[in-house]
């Protein structure tokens, strides 16, 4: 009783409308409307407003431009200062160790790791929008310009000119290799902050929706597999060539294991070690993440243990465990790039350059939303294009923002770029004091910090779970990103991916969900007559719904599902009917031969018979009698029709263009086209709920004319149905007056 009272109060509470108004096609609803008057502007003009210049606009581009000129001024320092400053700190402290590791991704000595780690994060203090993420190397990033670098720089072409059985012993060789690489590396970060830097002057910022999220994560969970690879052998402390390119994984494995019996036990020992450790402090800085002020930084901590113990047991002359080297003292003086490097690698700046914004936008975005500001894609591309061309100058490679890294700077209190800026700060105080105290640093330490920060991408293999559930196609979209970047190569992978993600959006289009709606009862609102129990269709009335646009690629089964779903084929109708006649033809002219050969023997019986009769007795006129005329004329189609004609109990045809957001010109001579030949079989063919830019577009493209006019279109479905019914009840009187 109680429930059936609620169900009352609800039904009584439930908001209601009723509305009154003549039932609108496009014609008398344009006819009632009165168009805005709008100028249009001439190219000229265009350009003119574009240029012209004021000192509110100036003001308001430098500030889009250097947006720390807007946030600074304002910047509350004891608000934000302490959590900004402990933020820098935790940031910094693992800004270091990441960019000696990321250095070997990059295939570059571990120095210029720190070079990219101070001078790209500097300048995104002043051009970044972003306020919590934090720029640096990243690890794919690294591994693309580390397979471009061995790529062109391969160690066949550096050992021409050295003595084949001690090259790979000597000094010279490395420095050489280790130059050439530096180039290629530098000149792929110019170019790729040239390329992020035109796309976000030019308002391309947009350019990131096509990596999808599917894509992203099977593309990133690939590079893992790539970076973890290419470890092994720092870990195992094995010398093996460096692969990049097609199947380089294959290789890279293959190479591995054919040198695992030179293991270098030492090296061994101690990268697991470190791996343990930072695979522990991870695990207590996720589980006490709430208790702890900041997270305790692992890492730094594992590279002054691993230094310490390096340098205490003579870990490199002792055990040949191999270690950083020589990390110079300072700073290096700009240089440019070299610039006839560019041909060869032009297509990898591409890929870098929106791989590295596409990930650098998508985490200032998560962050921007979570604490309640916007962000400028165009201005990140900007910024993200300054870090990377400028930094290059000064011996950097290319960067982005590093997931990890920017969870931590998060996480400690970081507020606003000033954050970055201190980590960059801690950086450059290494870089010019103490920093030769890394040099007996062992590269596996940096190995086992490279594959424990893989952790959370190779989480993602997770994804294809949960894309088996929620969707094949997107499933398929990982599946394609991560096979194709992992045997392909991340460059020509990414492309591959790209390309079929591209697919399945035509795929979609020329294979949507096509339904016939009907009517919920005593209401303006229409739904799948298959979905649902309480959805009656009007008798003679059909209405057509496809989710997708009109246009080339799916037109021809727009119209197959159209004939198949409303039951209706206008040309086998059509086709019908002309066997028909056909087969009545047939039947006329036999039942007639039939009948002359009946009156031809009639005849020549009663010629017969009358020859005895009298000369004076009435003859035949022309041989007939003229009782027999009757019974001897020729049959008349008309007269003697035996067939009924193939028609339809559907006098009505409504397409639904809710969906359709365009149409183009074979899709417009598609929909002409069904107007007429449903319209030969007496079907009348309406459109309803056609938006302004589709009317905007068939009235381009000359679809209306004296036989389609724009009554034919109608602002909503029951506008439509309206229609239908008022013009079936006045046929039906007519036909009843008749």
């Amino acid at each position: 009783m109680e429930h059936a009272q609620e169900h009352e109060g609800c039904l009584e509470q439930t908001q209601r409308y009723c509305v009154e108004r003549p039932i609108y096609n496009q014609e008398l609803l344009q006819g009632q409307l009165h168009r805005r008057e709008r100028a249009p502007q001439t190219l000229r003009q265009k350009i003119a407003h574009s240029c012209r210049c004021s000192s509110k606009k100036a003001k308001s581009h430098l500030y889009s431009f250097l947006p720390i000129l807007k946030w600074l001024p304002r910047y509350p320092v004891k608000e934000y200062l302490l959590g900004d400053i402990i933020s820098g700190l935790s940031t910094g402290v693992m800004q270091l160790p990441q960019g000696l590791a990321y250095a070997l991704l990059a295939a570059v000595p571990p120095v210029f790791g720190l070079y990219s780690s101070f001078y790209p994060v500097f300048l995104y203090t002043f051009f970044g929008t972003s306020k919590h993420i934090s720029i640096g190397t990243f690890a794919v990033v690294s591994m693309m310009v580390g397979g471009v670098a061995v790529r062109e720089v391969p160690d066949e072409i550096i050992s021409v000119g050295y003595n084949s059985t001690n090259v790979t012993d000597s000094l010279e060789y490395y420095l050489a290799r280790d130059a050439k690489r530096v180039q290629v590396a530098v000149t792929l970060a110019f170019l790729s902050g040239i390329i992020q830097l035109c796309l976000g002057l030019l308002r391309f910022g947009f350019v990131a929706i096509y990596l999808t999220e599917p894509l992203v994560r099977g593309f990133t969970t690939a590079a893992a597999v790539h970076v973890f690879t290419s470890q092994l052998k720092y870990l195992l402390g094995v010398k093996t060539k460096r692969y990049s390119g097609p199947l380089s994984v294959v290789y890279s494995i293959a190479a591995v294991l054919s040198k695992i019996t030179t293991t270098n036990i030492a090296a061994l020992i101690v990268g697991f070690t470190c791996i343990v450790l930072l695979l522990i402090g991870k695990e207590i800085n996720l589980r006490f993440k709430k208790k702890l002020p900041v997270p305790i930084p692992m890492e730094i901590i594992v590279v002054i243990i691993g230094t310490g113990v390096s340098a205490g047991m003579n870990l490199s002359e002792s055990y040949r465990v191999d270690v950083v080297g020589n990390i110079p003292q300072g700073l290096r003086a700009p240089a440019v790039p070299e610039i006839q490097l560019i041909p060869a690698i032009f297509v990898d700046a591409i890929a870098i350059a929106i791989v590295g914004f596409s990930m650098a936008v998508s985490m200032a975005k998560i962050f921007a939303l979570k604490h309640g500001y916007t962000i400028d894609g165009n201005q990140e591309l900007i910024a993200l294009g300054i870090c990377n061309s400028v930094g290059s100058f000064f011996q950097s490679f290319s960067v982005t923002c590093s997931m990890s890294r920017s969870l931590v700077q998060e996480s400690t209190g970081g507020k606003t770029q000033i954050a970055g800026a201190l980590s960059s700060i801690m950086v450059l105080l290494v870089l010019v004091a103490i920093g030769y105290l890394f040099e007996p640093l062992p590269q596996t330490v940096l190995a086992a910090i490279v594959m424990v920060n893989l952790k959370g991408m190779f989480k993602q293999f997770g994804d294809v779970v949960h894309f088996w559930r929620t969707s094949k196609i997107e499933l398929a979209i990982w599946v394609v990103a991560f096979v194709a970047s992992l045997f392909l190569g991340l460059d020509y992978g990414l492309l591959t991916a790209v390309a079929f993600a591209m697919i399945t959006v035509i795929y979609r289009t020329q294979s949507p969900q096509y339904r016939i709606l009907g009517q919920i009862p005593d209401t303006d609102i229409y739904c799948d007559v298959e979905e649902y129990e309480e959805v009656k269709e009007h008798p003679g009335i059909k209405i057509f719904q496809a989710n997708t646009s009109l246009y080339f690629a799916n037109s021809e089964s727009y119209t197959s599902a159209l004939k198949k779903k409303t039951g209706v084929d206008p040309c086998a109708i059509l086709a019908a009917r002309r066997k028909a006649h056909k087969r009545h033809a047939r039947e006329i002219k036999k039942a007639n031969e039939l009948r002359k050969k009946t009156v031809l023997k009639l005849t020549n019986d009663v010629e017969a018979s009358v020859k005895h009769e009298i000369a004076n007795d009435e003859l035949p006129v022309n041989g007939k009698f003229a009782s027999a005329d009757a019974s001897v004329q020729d049959v008349s189609p008309d007269e003697h029709k035996q067939f009924m004609e193939p028609k339809t109990n559907i006098h009505s045809l409504i397409l639904d263009f809710t969906p359709v957001n365009f149409v183009d010109s074979v899709g417009a001579k598609t929909l002409k086209s069904i107007i007429k030949e449903y319209k030969e079989v007496g079907v009348c063919v309406y459109i309803a709920s056609c938006g302004g830019p589709v009317m905007n577009e068939l009235t381009r493209l000359n679809f209306f004319d004296n036989t389609v006019t724009r009554e034919l279109l109608f602002h909503s479905i029951h506008d439509a149905v309206l229609a239908c019914r008022g013009k079936d009840r006045s046929a039906s009187q007519a036909d009843f007056d008749l």
